[in-house]
């Protein structure tokens, strides 16, 4: 996944936090925020320390970014995502991470089943 595809800033965290459309599942948590005259979305992630040590936290986000890169096609271009990764994600596989996310994205209304 491109570098342009992710939020890095803080503050574009906060503002994404601020507007506080949100879901949830036992693995992850997802924040959503519609900005109009966007080429692509884009996606912050955070993995805190009860997830693991630094290594397994990696392994976590490469998986997620993975699955989001296999999503894109059916992903709406106007939006910017947060992915908080619960504790209980820690080891698991890419395809249960992948149809974690894309429960979540179904709860948030984003894509359809």
């Amino acid at each position: 996944m491109r570098k342009t595809f992710r939020i890095k800033k803080p503050a574009e965290f906060q503002t994404v936090f601020d507007h506080h459309q949100s879901v949830a599942n036992k693995y992850f948590v997802l924040y959503q925020l519609q900005k109009k005259d966007q080429k692509h979305f884009r996606l912050g992630l955070s993995v805190g320390k009860r997830v693991g040590k630094a290594h397994d936290r990696v392994h976590v986000k490469r998986r997620i970014r993975q699955s989001m890169l296999e999503l894109k096609p059916i992903l709406p271009k106007d939006r910017d995502f947060l992915i908080i990764a619960r504790p209980a994600v820690a080891h698991q596989s890419q395809a249960f991470i992948k149809q974690q996310i894309t429960h979540v994205l179904t709860l948030a209304k984003i894509i359809k089943e």
